[in-house]
């Protein structure tokens, strides 16, 4: 490649500010004799060890290995407008640096946080300006870009759609609900998925090795089993895996040979906590519930518990699960297990009187007891079905027998006329008209208690069916008379 270039962020005089700008080639590090200046082994470790070629990149083989197509896009240099949305620490910030140190556009970068729609319009002009004095088109890298309101992300529609700028838009939340469906339809979107374990203790091994960027220049013995915790416990996360092994590696004394050395009681000191990715109104978030729910309906209390347990590590409101609990307890169980409706509700009252930790027993009861119930969405397809019979069909009107009589004047327009009082009635049940048409919604399934309401109900049904059935000639009045 031509050109030589500035550096990329972590290595600008200036990383505060809102605009940062590189092009093409290898940042390296400013030094010839390949010694690393100061300022830049202050940034973090995972900031100096951003990937610089596609073999130093880890993880995301799903669109980066051999053969798929975003390789093949930055192999080729056509990279067009992309958005990649994953969760914290998968690369997608390194993605972009990688496909500016790999292109010969113009690499301009904004932060969703920070910019102003002054900063779009800027490097857009700026843009435009550059294609149509010199051809160069111009890479726009726009981290964190949910961020933008709806307002912002309009400014870039005109040029994205033009081609004055390729857009590579990051965020952690789904572009398709996050980001205007204007720019999600004119670009590219890529899913980066969590680091595998492997791919994180890689990417240790390499900072470990590295003397330039990482952390090779110091006297380090890090034990295997120390970075096969780091890489457990970051979940997925390589900024905080590289971040957690810097700590280890700067905050413990050397021995009397002057050696560093890490075993696995240093590295649980520093990651004691681990880093549920779990995002209170995104993807991971919504994600957790649909499974704890799903897993529930496929009657798996130990996957719904694995889900609960995610929930509450998180930190997740109680209530926010006990109102799944609520809803799954009536649509999914119904009226084959009946009770398990009154264990949710008897968890959801319990969460709001003693709220975590003590939460947990009675919200993981409902759960054990809804996932192993008997199940049954009869209730929900029978209240479907009726609400879409009113929304579509014919209003019917009230039956004049089942008007309400309890008023003066009621009886002399023929309300309440004809009525028959159940419990007057053998088995507390008559056969009469209660709708004005035969209309079936409900349907019960022979699933546990729903099985004994099925066979009252099939009998009710077979009594009212054989009331509206006209009477014979031989038996009419006008027959006998």
């Amino acid at each position: 490649m031509s050109g030589v270039m500035a550096q990329p962020d972590f290595f600008s005089p200036n990383p505060g500010s809102p605009s940062r700008t590189f092009v093409g080639a290898d940042p390296g590090t400013g030094e010839k004799d390949g010694s690393v200046p100061g300022s830049v082994r202050s940034a973090p470790l995972a900031a100096r060890m951003r990937p610089q070629t596609l073999e130093e990149y880890a993880g995301q083989e799903h669109i980066l290995g051999p053969g798929q197509l975003l390789r093949r896009a930055l192999e080729a240099d056509r990279i067009q407008s992309l958005i990649l949305f994953g969760p914290p620490g998968t690369g997608k910030t390194s993605l972009a640096q990688l496909i500016a140190l790999r292109t010969q556009v113009r690499f301009e970068r904004l932060n969703g946080v920070e910019a102003t729609v002054a900063d779009l319009r800027r490097v857009l002009q700026g843009a435009s300006n550059r294609l149509l004095n010199t051809g160069q088109p111009t890479l726009l890298f726009i981290d964190e870009i949910h961020r933008f309101n709806r307002a912002q992300q309009d400014v870039l529609l005109p040029d994205v759609e033009s081609g004055v700028v390729r857009l590579i838009g990051a965020t952690t939340h789904n572009p398709f609900f996050f980001v205007n469906s204007p720019l999600v339809s004119r670009s590219q979107v890529y899913e980066l998925r969590p680091l595998a374990e492997s791919d994180l203790m890689k990417m240790m091994q390499r900072a470990l090795s590295d003397s330039n960027r990482g952390l090779g220049y110091l006297p380090l013995d890090v034990a295997p089993e120390a970075l096969a915790h780091l890489a457990r416990v970051s979940d997925g996360d390589g900024r905080k895996a590289l971040n957690s092994l810097e700590i280890a590696a700067l905050t413990t004394p050397a021995g009397e040979d002057g050696r560093i050395r890490i075993d696995l009681t240093v590295a649980e000191q520093c990651i004691q906590k681990k880093a549920v990715v779990y995002d209170g109104d995104g993807d991971a978030h919504y994600d957790t519930a649909s499974a704890f729910i799903k897993s529930m309906r496929g009657s798996d209390p130990d996957a719904a518990l694995y889900w609960l347990a995610k929930m509450i590590h998180a930190g997740e409101d109680p209530r926010f699960i006990t109102r799944r609990l609520l809803v799954h307890a009536a649509e999914d169980v119904g009226l084959a297990d009946p009770m398990a409706l009154v264990l949710a509700e008897a968890a959801h009252r319990a969460s709001e009187g003693i709220g975590w930790p003590e939460a947990r027993i009675p919200i993981a009861e409902a759960t054990i007891y809804i996932a192993t119930a008997h199940k049954s969405n009869s209730v929900i397809r029978a209240i479907d079905a009726a609400l879409e019979d009113v929304r579509s069909g014919r209003t019917l009107p009230v039956p004049r027998h089942l008007r309400d009589a309890h008023y003066a004047g009621a009886k002399r327009l023929g309300h309440g006329a004809g009525y028959e009082y159940a419990h007057d009635h053998e088995g507390h049940f008559v056969p009469q008209d209660h709708l004005g048409e035969p209309r079936r919604f409900y349907e019960p399934t022979e699933q546990g208690s729903e099985k004994k309401i099925k066979e009252r109900l099939d009998r009710w049904r077979a009594l009212a069916a054989a009331a509206r059935q006209p009477a014979s000639p031989g038996n009419s009045d006008a027959g006998a008379a």
